[in-house]
């Protein structure tokens, strides 16, 4: 029995492998024993174009957890790039091991060959525990690589325009909740300050907010306090989810926002970087029906997937930041929406995606290479 994360939808439990990935296209497991190489890669949709998404490297309990992330996150990726405009489906790959100890030459090669053999159906990038530096080494197997290294022709880190698109994101939350796009003068609670988080924090201090960070990281929180001495220090991340804060802003893993923590949020906004917060989609209206605002997201998260996608026409930073800075216009569409159909923020951004999935997709169904 393999239990499902459906969001945007209710948590399943499978009674099979096929059951589990019934709403995807195509889902992949490869295993090269000679490296230790064991991964899935899941394709939600290819309606609107290859499916794009990063390779997560992470030492998951089980295979069916590993198959569990892969399948959510691959469908927030197909969601999140219709949101954002692009001509690109969802997927997502889960390499089960921990980066520090298992990853290698070796390996990566072996996944960049499964990556190949998709022949384009799939592109791969960066994602927790990956690298441009990986994405180096995918790419010498496989041409289907985004989130290279500048030195390669790529865009970097794409952490750099996923923060800024949550802080765009964060100011149009800002608006509706406060009547001006700014953070100036409110408390942001940022749980995680990794590549996008400690990015997120010079934006918002840039802005002249005032922040609260917390991570389970000693080193993040190091780095941090070397880059903006002035950030109050939070020990403990469950600690954070109850301060006084205005803006609770997610950006670790995913499954932050429960029942439990909802109960116990004082902030007015949440908006983060972190994939798949909600625990379940009910997670939604319970945040409404406590007069938070939640920003989903695979809509204000996207600015990554802007970035590496850009990569496909030949990297320019001015036009992937352009793109990025659109997060503003596209939360409010969907604030706006979710008001005129009675909808939660989730359910609106969901339809949103699904309306172009649907209008546009049906050009092509699903992709062939």
């Amino acid at each position: 029995m393999t239990t499902v994360s459906a969001y945007p939808g209710e948590p399943r439990v499978a009674s099979s492998v096929f059951d589990a990935g019934a709403e995807h296209e195509q889902v992949v497991f490869c295993s090269d024993p000679a490296s230790g190489l064991r991964a899935i890669i899941a394709i939600f949709s290819t309606a609107l174009g290859p499916a794009l998404g990063g390779t997560r490297f992470h030492p998951y309990p089980d295979e069916s957890s590993a198959l569990a992330d892969a399948l959510a996150l691959s469908r927030a990726m197909a969601y999140k790039a219709a949101c954002a405009g692009l001509d690109l489906g969802g997927g997502k790959a889960v390499i089960i091991g921990d980066p520090a100890k298992d990853s290698s030459e070796a390996l990566l090669r072996a996944y960049g060959r499964f990556v190949a053999s998709l022949g384009g159906r799939y592109i791969t990038a960066c994602d927790v525990g990956t690298y441009v530096e990986d994405m180096d080494v995918v790419a010498r197997e496989a041409r289907w690589v985004a989130g290279r290294s500048p030195a390669h022709g790529g865009s970097g880190d794409s952490g750099v325009l996923t923060a800024y698109g949550v802080f765009e994101g964060m100011r149009a939350s800002a608006a509706r909740v406060w009547g001006s796009p700014t953070l100036a003068g409110r408390t942001v609670a940022v749980s995680g300050v990794g590549k996008v988080g400690a990015r997120l924090v010079g934006h918002l201090i840039e802005d002249g907010a005032s922040v609260l960070a917390t991570d389970v990281n000693p080193a993040a929180l190091a780095r941090l306090r070397t880059l903006h001495p002035t950030v109050e220090i939070v020990d403990d991340p469950d600690e954070l989810i109850g301060a006084a804060a205005d803006v609770y802003s997610p950006c670790a893993l995913g499954g932050a926002l429960t029942e439990e923590t909802v109960g116990r949020l004082r902030a007015k906004v949440v908006c983060g970087g972190a994939n798949n917060q909600l625990a379940h989609s009910g997670v939604d209206k319970l945040l409404a029906d406590a007069g938070i605002l939640y920003a989903p997201d695979f809509v204000v998260n996207a600015g990554g997937l802007i970035q590496v996608a850009d990569e496909i026409e030949g990297y320019r930073a001015d036009r992937a930041k352009a793109s990025a800075a659109r997060i503003f216009r596209t939360t409010r569409n969907v604030f706006e929406l979710a008001e005129a159909e009675g909808q939660t923020p989730g359910a609106a951004a969901v339809t949103l995606a699904e309306r172009r999935m649907t209008g546009i997709g049906r050009l092509r169904r699903i992709l062939l290479p």
